[in-house]
């Protein structure tokens, strides 16, 4: 009860900040600069962002360049409803992102959200992505699917993010940012775009390193990311992407206990800076998407890709661990248009995906953060899936449109112990399901639609989480664990849009997910973590999120997310009590920004304006648990405390020669907050928290010169 009075307060005290940025969006007027409606993936189709039977969130590349460095993608994802993105600044680990819920678990990397780049896949067959390997600095826009339609892409899809990077304009053009910033952090971004009769083409060479404010989370990261596009034919289009990431080393912090983090949140935890612990890391992707329209109906697009990732990382067991993989992948799909039943017109797609992913596990003893000894892990693991997918919109008359699809997926991720000795933990095991998605749309007014959808969804083990298993002792058990079954989902999602006038956007949804066999982390200690099926979990929550641009000066962004998630009761092998909160999922999370422009904000497309503008974001975020059993005793302290953290943003174009150049100055956390920026869960250690940032500064130098 003290728990639920403390957010209470946190939330109370934050609501007259929101309701007043939300009270101007209903008084908007008419003869302003109306906000853009773009074309956005509704599931697999494309349409209008308003017309979307779904949730779909769009960051433009305004905001990803006004963000900062544009080094985490957490910095911009926090604006979409649903989402929750928590930087553990921590480079070792990446950052920790969940979409109702789905990925909450996840210790590093992306669980349960399915990451695409470029139309090409960033998520592994078994769920398992990296957003670190997203360029940040060459995307143009983001899109994150929420929902029941984001099951149309398969396994682990509890919600979809999609980054595009921006092609080459019509005239050569060379760009280099220059950061700077708290904790000895640097950031360059070299770009180039080009375009020669029907070739384009964007290069992007970016390096960031880091001293952190931690002990031992110092970091350094190489990125290239280049995008070659041939119109071979005015029909006929393809594109080329090659995707390179090297982080030489990020030491890993770890987690801290509860006296530690009040003792001293900026050490490292235990046995961190002695064993050196860190992480290598080092990824190359190729890939190409081909696009030919056959007639005005009908459209087809072939995918194909390939890549490498090789990772060592030492841990504060002594031990290390490594892994050499190899990936690729391919996909076929046709979109088409037609009519049926008295020329009621259909819009379609059918495809189907195949990808494989095999990587070489190694693992063993380590003595002051060097390899030690022989190996005590030796294993082949691969993931792979084949699935098929299709989905159609029906319009049924003027005023409603029905959705219908469906996804048959076949995953089979296979363990080989190539150990010459001891107890064989070889396995595989394969998982099937059919994920059927219905929705339908009641375009009640040109400006408002209302819909409703549902759907099936299911998530597998990736191969990390079926790595080890546990005793009865509750100890570690370093064998396949084929006993883990996918976690079924069921989707139910009532939505609206609504556009009181051409500069206001107000859309709301509320949903219900199901969830049986959940899998959870059961015990975790010093980079182990052994996974487990909970019998059923309950997510219930309200999105809301508001847009309105006031006058071409003044405009305002506000998102809010409101969400229980819960176990309930059931026979299961790992059962928390009925009733408890899933971890690392607040209830309560809004977003609100107020931004200025001097000389007016440019349209979609277009350059911005000389001049100044600046802008004051607010996150609030209540509190989460740390572990399932949700004990908040002074012995446990398993309660990350709620915040509300204030930053600004400031930049100033100049027009020098034939040179745009624009300086930036950014504050976060200005008033300077005590948080936790994450958790680890279920910590066996109850090293749970990774502290946030205190007050930090960046500044910055943008110039784009033309060739």
């Amino acid at each position: 009860m003290i728990v639920d009075m403390q957010s209470h307060r946190s939330w109370v005290s934050f609501l007259p900040l929101a309701v007043g940025i939300a009270t101007p969006v209903l008084h908007a007027q008419t003869d302003i600069t109306s906000l853009p409606n773009v074309m956005v993936q509704s599931g697999r189709l494309e349409q209008k962002q308003f017309d979307a039977p779904a949730s779909v969130f769009t960051i433009d590349a305004d905001t990803l360049r006004s963000s900062g460095p544009q080094v985490n993608i957490s910095d911009v994802l926090n604006r979409a409803p649903g989402v929750v993105a928590l930087n553990r600044n921590n480079y070792a680990q990446d950052v920790q992102v969940s979409i109702r819920g789905f990925g909450a678990r996840s210790a590093f990397g992306i669980r349960g959200i399915r990451l695409i780049t470029d139309g090409i896949p960033a998520s592994m067959p078994d769920g398992q992505g990296q957003t670190s390997t997203v360029s940040m600095t060459s995307t143009e826009r983001m899109e994150v699917l929420t929902g029941p339609l984001a099951q149309l892409y398969g396994n682990a899809s509890g919600g979809v993010i999609q980054t595009f990077t921006r092609e080459a304009g019509d005239k050569p053009e060379a760009q280099v940012n220059l950061y700077t910033g708290s904790f000895g952090m640097q950031r360059t971004d070299w770009q180039v775009s080009q375009r020669t009769g029907n070739v384009g083409l964007v290069a992007d060479y970016s390096t960031f390193s880091i001293d952190g404010y931690r002990q031992q989370s110092s970091a350094e990261r190489k990125q290239l990311n280049s995008v070659i596009t041939v119109d071979a034919k005015p029909d006929t289009r393809f594109k080329f992407i090659v995707n390179i990431f090297d982080m030489p080393e990020a030491k890993d912090a770890l987690g801290l206990t509860a006296t530690q983090l009040a003792a001293d949140p900026s050490q490292a935890g235990t046995n961190a800076v002695a064993r050196n612990t860190r992480k290598t890391v080092k990824q190359e992707q190729v890939g190409a998407v081909a696009e030919h329209r056959v007639d005005s109906d009908l459209k087809l697009q072939a995918r194909i890709y390939g890549g490498t990732r090789t990772n060592l990382q030492y841990q504060a067991t002594n031990a290390w661990t490594g892994l050499d993989r190899r990936f690729e992948g391919l996909g076929l799909q046709a979109n088409g248009k037609g009519s049926v039943f008295n020329a009621l017109p259909v819009t379609w797609v059918a495809g189907m995906d195949v990808d494989h992913a095999q990587e070489q596990r190694q693992a063993g003893a380590a003595a002051a953060g060097e390899k030690s000894g022989a190996l005590t892990r030796n294993e082949l693991n691969e993931a792979s899936n084949r699935d098929f997918f299709a989905q159609a919109n029906w319009s049924m008359g003027d005023r409603f449109t029905l959705t219908t699809g469906a996804r048959q997926s076949n995953v089979t991720l296979k363990s080989r112990d190539d150990m010459p000795s001891g107890v064989d933990g070889s396995g595989s095991v394969t998982y099937k399901a059919t994920s059927p998605v219905l929705g339908l749309t009641w375009h009640a007014q040109d400006n408002l639609n209302l819909y409703v959808n549902q759907g099936k969804g299911f998530e597998t083990p990736t191969m990390v989480e079926a790595a080890y298993s546990r005793d009865s002792s509750n100890n570690f058990v370093e064998k396949f664990n084929p006993n883990l079954q996918a976690s079924r989902s069921k989707h139910l999602e009532l939505g609206t849009k609504w556009l009181p006038s051409a500069s206001t956007r107000i859309d709301a949804a509320w949903f219900q997910i199901d969830t049986t066999n959940e899998i959870v982390a059961a015990l975790a200690s010093n980079g182990k973590t052994a996974y487990d099926n909970a019998a059923q979990t309950k997510r219930d929550g309200f999105e809301l999120a508001l847009r309105n641009q006031h006058t071409a000066n003044w405009r305002t962004q506000t998102s809010a997310t409101f969400m229980n998630a819960t176990y309930q009761a059931g026979s299961a092998s790992y059962s928390p009590p009925n009733g408890n909160s899933l971890p690392a999922i607040p209830k309560r999370q809004v977003f609100a920004a107020v931004q200025w422009s001097e000389k007016g904000f440019a349209h979609v497309g277009q350059k911005p304006a000389l001049g100044m503008e600046a802008g004051i974001d607010v996150i609030h975020r209540s509190s989460m648990w740390a572990n399932d059993a949700n004990t908040a005793t002074t012995a446990d302290y398993a309660l990350a405390p709620s915040y509300t953290l204030l930053n600004a943003r400031v930049r100033q174009r100049y027009q020098v020669g034939a040179a745009r150049v624009e300086a930036f100055v950014g504050v976060d956390n200005i008033t300077n907050k005590d948080t936790v920026s994450s958790v680890i869960i279920n910590q066996f250690s109850k090293q749970y928290f990774e502290p946030g940032l205190p007050r930090s500064w960046v500044i910055g130098v943008q110039s784009q010169i033309p060739l």
